[in-house]
């Protein structure tokens, strides 16, 4: 291959990793796009139900989200964010799942894009209150998955990288950040 046709190849191929955090399991997915067109990697999750020490749940989180990056080189992220409930203690518990895989993404100099669940719901159905079931069902469509996992976490993870692909190239699609230096920047009252 000669070193342009390999720059063009590199130019129309990229890999998207989609997470759903969560400190229970985190569920993700991965898909490889080759001239705007969609290839199922791989989705799987990571559980954290027997570990009973947050702080280790929130360690095993960000050397996954390391180990998935160093294995197969996302150019991006896609990450669904936490949504707004009236549990403040989950919330706190969702945010800091998020914080921990995005400060993964972030030392791995890879752009992370968050998406409201709604958002990622109605990219991949077309209605932004479907089921945890129906996204499964249009995914397993859309990506020809044979089966599809028991918890749907993994399918989540799976959203998030799709619904990126989908609102590629928009000018409003989410809150995006390049490394610490963007993220500081866009939070300066988050940081102290």
């Amino acid at each position: 291959m000669s070193r342009s046709s390999e720059k063009s190849t590199l130019q129309t191929e990229r890999i998207i990793l989609g997470i759903d955090p969560g400190t229970t399991i985190m569920g993700f997915g991965l898909i490889r796009i080759v001239q705007k067109k969609m290839e199922f990697v791989q989705m799987n999750e990571l559980q954290l139900k027997k570990y009973d020490d947050p702080y280790i749940k929130l360690k095993l989180i960000f050397e996954r989200t390391v180990e998935l990056i160093d294995t197969y080189h996302p150019d991006e992220i896609a990450i669904e964010a936490p949504f707004f409930g009236k549990n403040v203690q989950s919330m706190l518990k969702l945010g800091r799942a998020q914080g921990v895989a995005m400060a993964a993404g972030l030392s791995r100099q890879v752009p992370i894009t968050e998406y409201l669940p709604k958002k990622i719901k109605m990219a991949i159905t077309g209605n932004g209150n479907a089921s945890k079931e129906q996204v499964a069902k249009m995914l397993q469509g859309q990506l020809k998955i044979k089966t599809l996992p028991k918890n749907l976490d993994a399918t989540d993870g799976l959203a998030a990288a799709v619904c990126h692909f989908y609102n590629s190239g928009r000018k409003e699609i989410g809150t995006s950040y390049t490394g610490w230096e963007a993220f500081v920047k866009q939070n300066p009252g988050k940081i102290k």
